[in-house]
């Protein structure tokens, strides 16, 4: 892969109002999310996208954010990449409505093009994002060192950590896992036995399977994906989990910055830590490290965080 964003190619799997077919060396859940990310063209700036089986109380942010990527694509000529997304989440969206996004051009320049995606349900507003793309030149290069960690192939599957936790997580053990997620460290609901606090978490991340070549696709997927674990450095760093502690949290808004070329297919470190919280909101940042070491993509995400203490 050399860039990112332009155009989607609709997944071979997808044909609207089925259930996706099953694709080889896929998971059932990453054809389903790459179906939900077909979206359908209503005209040039205008698209509906449609929920999966698996929902919770509201719209998945990442949802929203996989999906308006996919809309702002298609709006940008050439292989132009994408560079940057800064998103405010306004309502928590109705899961049994499909969501139209509407594409506002700012600009075409030479080097640069600026989108506005809004979704909507009905008249009201669930969530607006901008994103720039820019045609990549060469510079200067810098990056911070990642953090090493053990490699993915030695931790366990996500699922592992849910035996015994079943009850208490049931939104997440029934939640669509399309993406491969290998805890390097424990996470919150068995620090929360142990009494361990931890101010970072470091997952590594990749789709459950390959991905088409399509570069919209695997942005869109980590899009999707960086909305995962973000927020649990702001709860493990008080020792507090979901599923055991009175927390309600909801994404306020939510950036991504990409670096370099990548394919999310391939094993990402994504390391997350929260510099801050008050006001009863908590930033969180992460940063998408390649195997190899190199910072691909920086997340930034404030989230309205509430704890209840039990009397």
């Amino acid at each position: 892969m050399t860039e990112l964003g332009g155009t989607v190619d609709r997944p071979e799997s997808a044909r609207r109002g089925d259930a996706p077919i099953a694709t080889a060396g896929r998971s059932r859940d990453l054809d389903v999310l790459l179906d939900i990310l077909d979206l359908t063209e209503v005209d040039e700036n205008t698209y509906v996208g449609r929920h999966p089986a698996e929902v919770g109380s509201r719209t998945f942010g990442g949802q929203l954010v996989a999906q308006a990527l996919v809309a702002a694509g298609r709006t940008v000529s050439g292989a132009r990449p994408i560079h940057a997304i800064n998103a405010h989440f306004i309502r928590g969206g109705d899961v049994k409505r499909d969501i139209t996004f509407r594409v506002e051009r700012h600009r075409d320049g030479r080097a640069f093009a600026n989108r506005q995606v809004t979704a909507y349900q009905g008249d009201e507003e669930l969530f607006v994002m901008l994103a720039a793309y820019q045609d990549s030149r060469g510079g200067l290069e810098h990056s911070v060192e990642w953090p090493e960690v053990e490699y993915p192939e030695s931790l366990p599957p996500l699922g592992n950590h849910f035996d015994g936790y079943e009850d208490r997580l049931k939104m997440f053990v029934d939640a669509l896992k399309p993406i491969d997620m290998r805890y390097a460290n424990d996470p919150a609901w068995i620090m929360k036995g142990t009494g361990e606090r931890l101010n970072h978490n470091r997952v590594w991340m990749k789709s459950d399977g390959p991905l088409p070549d399509d570069p919209a696709l695997h942005v869109a997927t980590m899009g999707y994906a960086s909305d995962t674990t973000v927020l649990d450095s702001i709860i493990t760093t008080h020792g507090l989990s979901w599923g055991f502690d009175r927390i309600v949290a909801a994404t306020v808004n939510h950036s991504i910055w990409f670096h370099r070329p990548f394919r999310f297919d391939e094993w990402m470190l994504y390391a997350t830590e929260s510099p801050v919280a008050a006001g009863s909101r908590g930033l969180a940042t992460g940063r998408f490290f390649s195997r190899g070491g190199e910072l691909v993509a920086t997340v930034v995400q404030e989230g309205l965080i509430r704890h209840f203490p039990a009397r």
